[in-house]
Order: C-alpha cells, then structure tokens, then sequence
C-alpha cells in the first residue's frame, strides 16, 4: 500500500502531507501487530520505512531527523544521555536552518519521545521486558531467561573453523539448545558447519540482497522499484536480528531466519517475495 501511495508521481515525500499520509499506512498493521502483542513482527513495518522513504526520494537531512527519535528513545533511560542526544539534536537544527515552526516540532516531538519511553517500557508485556534484560545481561539468569543465548553461544563458539560435522553438534544433538530448528537455525550451522559454515551463509543472503537491490534500481516501474526495495529490508532485518539473536547482539525476538528457519508460513511469504522479484525483473523495462 505505501509502494503503491509513493509510486504517484503527484506524491512528494519531502512534503509534510505525503510524509504523514504515508506514515499513517505503515502505522495502522504495526498497531495491530503491536496490540498481539508481537513486537518483533511489528518491528518490520517499522524499519521498512526508513529504505522505502530513501528509495521514494526524501532527503537524507529529513531521513536523520526520523532517525533521532529512535536515538532519544534509548538514550531516554539515563537523564545525561537523553540531555546530550538533545544539544547534538538543537546543533543539527541550527545548522540546516528549517523555519522556526519546523524546528520547534522537531525539538517538541523529540523531548515528547523521551518522556513518554518510561510509559511505553512499564506498558510492555512481561515477557518483553525480561528479554530485554536477558540480553543485556544473558549471565543474570544463566538457567532461565538467558539459558537460549548462552547455549547458542557455546554452539556457535565449538564449532570451530570447519564445524564439527552434520548431525554431529554435541549442543544440538543433546538438545542442548532450544528452539534449535527455528529461533536458534543459525547456531546449528555455525556449530555443525563452523565458521566457514556461517560465513558461506552470510555471503549467499548478501547476494540475494545485492539481486534485490540491483533488481530495485534498474525497474522501470517505480512501483516495482519499492516493492523490491521494501522485500529487500525484510529479508534483510530478519536475517540480521535473527543472526544477531544467536550470537547475544539483538533481544530474542521471535523473528525467523529467512529460508531456513522451520515454519510453513514464513517460507510462504518469503518464496512470494522471491516470485514477486523474480516477475519484476522479467518485466524491469515496463512503466
């Protein structure tokens, strides 16, 4: 629906009206995603919006300015942060010199962010809140909470160069690990297949990435262009948070590793996606 709003070509992005219209799309899934709750889906429409309104033509001056709520909302939790984020963020403003009412909004909405961070962490769900402390601190609660990542961990970590072979990870085979054929896929490559496994991996999905993206820039159709463009960071955050997952850089989520992960419905969308670039590239010279 977004790709289909911005393809317009009456629809400027760099306009207030178009931005808000546009953002009021991705808003109303991400909502009801997020009242589930499933923060980890609803995260995708999030971060798809940041490539779609590059792609669509906003101005990286503009592109930073969505960025800067994310930086007050984590930086909201200690008071010298949150002060710090907001000088370099009255610095920024100065510097492009927008109208006064422009900057003003900015600066409003920004210090509104930050006080209303502690509400939106007190109003998540239980579960939410204990995986973000596990994975800040896995070590806390080493039978528990954080008894995924540190499994993973040592998976990943015994696997040496080459792997211990197929089927024969000792943290995978002794059910260790759980969750392994889903969440945790990408601990079993690294533990079964090794370093040279995973690395094997990471460069099969930057090629994918790289044919999204090249498919992308040279369509025609400038519907087609952001559609390819928004299945690209899909594939992309996935991959990157759940990889991230494993090895104790990003909370658990939930979120599937794209093409391997078990489950019917994830590899449906993710094989409609490839259809869709597949088709786009067949007709890239069509308007």
């Amino acid at each position: 629906a977004v790709a289909r709003f911005l393809s317009n070509e009456y629809h400027n992005i760099n306009q207030i009206k178009t931005f808000f219209i546009a953002c009021a799309i991705i808003l109303l899934p991400f909502a009801l995603i997020l009242r589930q709750p499933d923060l980890g889906t609803a995260l995708v429409f999030a971060v798809i919006t940041l490539p779609l309104f590059y792609w669509a033509g906003l101005a990286p001056r503009n592109l930073l300015l969505i960025l800067v709520p994310v930086c007050v909302m984590i930086a909201s939790f200690n008071y010298y942060t949150f002060f710090a984020v907001m000088i370099l963020l009255a610095v920024y403003l100065v510097l492009i010199k927008p109208s006064v009412l422009t900057g003003l909004f900015h600066f409003v909405l920004n210090i509104g962010v930050g006080l209303i961070t502690p509400i939106l962490w007190n109003h998540l769900e239980d579960y939410q809140r204990e995986r973000i402390k596990i994975f800040l601190n896995p070590e806390a609660d080493p039978l528990g909470g954080g008894y995924q990542i540190i499994q993973s961990k040592v998976a990943i970590g015994s696997g040496g160069l080459i792997g211990k072979g197929f089927l024969q990870g000792s943290q995978t085979q002794l059910r260790f690990l759980p969750e392994q054929h889903t969440d945790f896929i990408y601990a079993v490559i690294g533990e079964e297949f090794g370093f040279m496994g995973v690395i094997i991996g990471l460069i099969l999905f930057a090629l994918f990435l790289f044919r999204a993206v090249h498919i992308a820039n040279i369509s025609k159709s400038r519907f087609n262009s952001l559609v390819a463009i928004g299945t690209a960071t899909i594939i992309c955050f996935h991959m990157f948070v759940n990889i991230g997952m494993t090895v104790g850089l990003f909370p658990v989520t939930g979120l599937p590793l794209p093409f391997i992960s078990y489950g019917g419905s994830a590899l449906l969308s993710n094989l409609i996606m490839v259809g869709l670039l597949l088709n786009f590239y067949r007709h890239r010279y069509k308007y």
